[in-house]
C-alpha cells in the first residue's frame, strides 16, 4: 500500500579531496554512473562515455610533485562501485524510461535474482509500482523530474514462495545523469511487530475479541458509501446485549470469577455469530464495548428477520448455565437490536438508537430482546426535549392557565373555576399539562411550576372579584403535586401569596389526587390541616380511582369530593329506553349520600350531555365541569360567562 508522495532529502555527497587538499567543486563531487561502464564516476557529471584516464586527462605529473593521478581517481571508482555493491541497502540505477540500469547485490538478493539479471528489467514491475493509480502516477513524475521523491510501501512476492514488506524509495540523481536511484528497505519485521501490537491494542485481554476502538472502526468503515455502494444489501445491523446480574456476581465472587465467566460467554457468542455467518461472504463480528457490554455487528445484512434470529440465538446460547472453577453460575442478556439502511445513518446514531433500545429491553423485563421503534423513540426524544427545556420554559414565561368553569347544578350558575396549565412550546406547540406535569415531578421543577400557577390564578380571581364586584366572587381552584407538599413550604407560600394578591382564602381551592391525599401522615397531613384552618379549601380530584379509604376520608381536612369522569362518563342515558346504567346510578348516588353525610360538597368531572346532568342533579351533586358547560377557555372569556356577556359557543348550556 503506497504511503504517497514525500519531500525529497537530500542525497548525501562525497567529501573527498585531492592530493593538494583543495575541495573539489560542487560539479567535480557529484556522484554519477557510467552507464557505458557500470561504474560509479566522481569526477565529472558530462553525459559521453568514459573509455579510460588516458583519453579523459594530460599526462600525469611528475613523480613526487603534487597532482591528481589517475591512480587516484581509479581508486575513487572502485570505492564508489564497491560501496553500490556491497551496501546492506537493496539499490538499483534506473533511467527515465523506467528501465533498470544497474542493481546491487542487495537488491538482487532480496528479489531472489543474480544482479545481471535485473539490468534493463522494468522497475516498476520489480518493486509493484504500477499496482495503484496514486503511486504510478507518482513514481512518472519523479521519472520525468516534476517530483522531488516518492516513498511507499509495498508487499513483494519472493521467487521461493514467500511474501516481504518491502519499503521503497525513489530519489532524482542530478539533472545531467538522466535517472533516478531506487531503494529498497525490507521491513517485514518491523510490520510483523506492528501487526502484533496493534492486534494487542485492538483486541479485549480478558474475552480475546475486539475491542471497542476495533468495533468502531470496523462499523464506521461499513458506513462508508463505497463499502455498500457497489455491491451487498447495503444495509446495516446490530445487537448489542448487556448481561443481566453479571454485577453480583463480580460483587459476590469477585472479578476472576467474574473475567472467566466473561470469556465463556464471548466463546458462546462467536459459536453464535459463526452459525449466523456460515455460508455469507461476511460473518457477524463480535467484540466486547465494556464491562458486561457485547455487540454482534452485521453487515450487509437482509433485514430484521435476520437481526432478530441472530438475538434469539444468542438468549438461547446464554440460557444454560457456566461452569466456571467449580461454581455453577446463571446469566442472562437483554438484547436492543437496530436494522436500517447504511446510508441513512452514522455510527454515532446507530449507537444511539441501540443503547435506547436496549435500556427499552430491560425495563420490559431482561432476558430478552427489542426491536428499535421508530415512533417509541421519537417519544422518547420529545420527552427528553421536554425535560431539558421545562425549567428554562418557566423563567421564559412559556407558560399560560385557562380556566374551566365549575358550575351549580341547580341553577347553572358559575360557582367557580379550576385553572389549567398549559405550555406554549416553541417546537412542539401548546401542551396540556399531561405532556409535562410528570417530567415536572420527577427533576423537582413542580415546585417552580406550582408556585407560578398559584399566584397567577390567585391574581386572577382577585382581578374578576375587582372588575364585577356586583357579580358573587368565583373561587379558584389549583391542583397541587404531592412533591409540592414535601419539597416547600406550601402553607407559607399560599399564605403570602394570598396577602400578596388580597384574595380571600375561601376563594382559593386547592387539589389533590385521592392517591396522594388518602393514608397521608405527618408533614402532609399537617400542611393540609393548616390550610385547611386557613380557610382555604381542599378538593379530592379523581375520586374512586385511588385507595377509597372512606374511613379515613372522615379524618382529613377536605371539604370537596370531585368524582372522576370514569363515573360520569359510564352514567348516561339509552337514546332508545332512556334509561342509565343502574350499577353506575347505585354508585354515583351512595358517594354523593357519603359526601353530604360528612358534610362534603360534591363535583362532578366530564359533564358532556343534558341527561347526565339532569340525573346528576336529580341525586343530589352540587356543581358540574366538562364540555357540556364550557371548554378550557382565556381569562377574558370566564368575565363574559359571569356578566352573561357569553353564550356559551363552546358547548351547549344545560
Amino acid at each position: 500500500m503506497s504511503d504517497g508522495p514525500v519531500p525529497a532529502a537530500d542525497l548525501v555527497r562525497p567529501t573527498v579531496t585531492e592530493s593538494d587538499s583543495q575541495p573539489l567543486s560542487h560539479e567535480e563531487t557529484t556522484p554519477r554512473v557510467d552507464t557505458h561502464t557500470s561504474r560509479v564516476d566522481t569526477r565529472t557529471t558530462r553525459t559521453e562515455p568514459v573509455t579510460s584516464r588516458a583519453e579523459a586527462e594530460p599526462p600525469p605529473a611528475p613523480t613526487g610533485s603534487p597532482g591528481t593521478g589517475s591512480t587516484t581517481d581509479d581508486l575513487e571508482d572502485r570505492t564508489f562501485r564497491s560501496a553500490f555493491d556491497f551496501a546492506p541497502v537493496a539499490m538499483a540505477v534506473v533511467d527515465r524510461e523506467g528501465l533498470v540500469v544497474t542493481a546491487n547485490d542487495a537488491l538482487a538478493a532480496l528479489l531472489g535474482a543474480g544482479p545481471d539479471g535485473l539490468a534493463g528489467r522494468v522497475a516498476a514491475d520489480l518493486v509493484d509500482l504500477a499496482s495503484d493509480a496514486r503511486t504510478w502516477h507518482a513514481y512518472r513524475e519523479v521519472l520525468r523530474g516534476r517530483q522531488a521523491r516518492l516513498r511507499c510501501t509495498r508487499r513483494l512476492k519472493h521467487p521461493d514462495g514467500h511474501s516481504l514488506w518491502a519499503q521503497v524509495t525513489v530519489s532524482p540523481l542530478p539533472e545531467e545523469e538522466q535517472a533516478v536511484l531506487v531503494s529498497v528497505c525490507d521491513i517485514s519485521a518491523r510490520r510483523e511487530l506492528q501487526a502484533r501490537l496493534r492486534h494487542l491494542q485492538m483486541h479485549d485481554p480478558v474475552t480475546r475479541l475486539p475491542n471497542r476502538t476495533l468495533f468502531f472502526e470496523r462499523l464506521s468503515a461499513a458506513l462508508e458509501a463505497e463499502a455498500y455502494e457497489e455491491s451487498g444489501t447495503g444495509r446495516i445491523g446490530l445487537c448489542y446485549l448487556d448481561l443481566d446480574g453479571f454485577k453480583a456476581v463480580n460483587d459476590t465472587l469477585g472479578h476472576r470469577i467474574g473475567d472467566r465467566l466473561l470469556a465463556a460467554v464471548a466463546e458462546r457468542l462467536t459459536r453464535c455469530a459463526d452459525e449466523a455467518g456460515h455460508a455469507r461472504a461476511v460473518k457477524p463480528l463480535v467484540a466486547r464495548l465494556g464491562g458486561d457490554e457485547f455487540a454482534l455487528l452485521v453487515e450487509d445484512s437482509t433485514g430484521t428477520e435476520q437481526l432478530a434470529e441472530l438475538a434469539k440465538s444468542v438468549l438461547t446460547a446464554l440460557q444454560a448455565p457456566f461452569d466456571i472453577s467449580g461454581q455453577r453460575l446463571s446469566v442472562s442478556a437483554s438484547i436492543g437490536v437496530v436494522e436500517r439502511h447504511a446510508a441513512d445513518t452514522t455510527a454515532t446514531g446507530l449507537m444511539q438508537a441501540a443503547d435506547t433500545t436496549l435500556y427499552w429491553a430491560k425495563a420490559d423485563g431482561k432476558s430478552r430482546w427489542t426491536l428499535f421503534d421508530p415512533e417509541r423513540n421519537a417519544h422518547r426524544m420529545t420527552r427528553q426535549a421536554l425535560a431539558s427545556t421545562l425549567r428554562p420554559a418557566i423563567e421564559k414565561g412559556e407558560f399560560a392557565l385557562e380556566y374551566q368553569p365549575l358550575v351549580g347544578m341547580e341553577d347553572g350558575g358559575v360557582r367557580g373555576v379550576e385553572a389549567l396549565v398549559r405550555w406554549n412550546h416553541p417546537q412542539f406547540g401548546t401542551l396540556t399539562p399531561n405532556r409535562f406535569i410528570g417530567l415536572a415531578e420527577e427533576d423537582g421543577s413542580i415546585v417552580q411550576l406550582g408556585r407560578w400557577v398559584l399566584a397567577t390564578a390567585c391574581r386572577q380571581a382577585r382581578r374578576w372579584q375587582l372588575d364585577h364586584p356586583d357579580v358573587p366572587p368565583v373561587f379558584v381552584s389549583v391542583n397541587v403535586a404531592v412533591r409540592q407538599v414535601w419539597d416547600s413550604d406550601l402553607v407559607a407560600d399560599v399564605a403570602a401569596i394570598l396577602t400578596e394578591t388580597g384574595l380571600a382564602p375561601h376563594l382559593l381551592q386547592l387539589e389533590l389526587t385521592e392517591s396522594a391525599v388518602m393514608g397521608s401522615a405527618g408533614r402532609p397531613l399537617q400542611a393540609l390541616q393548616a390550610l385547611s384552618d386557613m380557610g382555604v379549601r381542599i378538593a379530592i380530584d379523581d375520586f374512586g380511582t385511588g385507595y377509597s379509604n372512606l374511613a379515613y376520608l372522615s379524618r382529613l381536612p377536605v371539604s370537596v369530593l370531585k368524582l372522576d369522569g370514569s363515573f360520569v362518563r359510564g352514567f348516561q342515558y339509552e337514546e332508545a329506553g332512556n334509561r342509565a346504567n343502574p350499577a353506575d346510578e347505585v354508585i354515583v348516588e351512595a358517594l354523593i349520600e357519603l359526601a353530604h353525610r360528612l358534610g362534603l360538597t360534591v363535583t362532578a368531572e366530564c359533564v358532556e350531555t343534558a341527561g347526565q346532568a339532569s340525573r346528576l342533579r336529580r341525586i343530589g351533586c352540587d356543581t358540574g365541569q366538562g364540555w357540556l358547560y364550557s371548554r378550557p377557555v382565556a381569562a377574558d372569556r370566564i368575565s363574559a360567562l359571569l356578566t352573561g356577556a357569553d353564550s356559551g359557543a363552546d358547548c351547549p348550556q344545560a
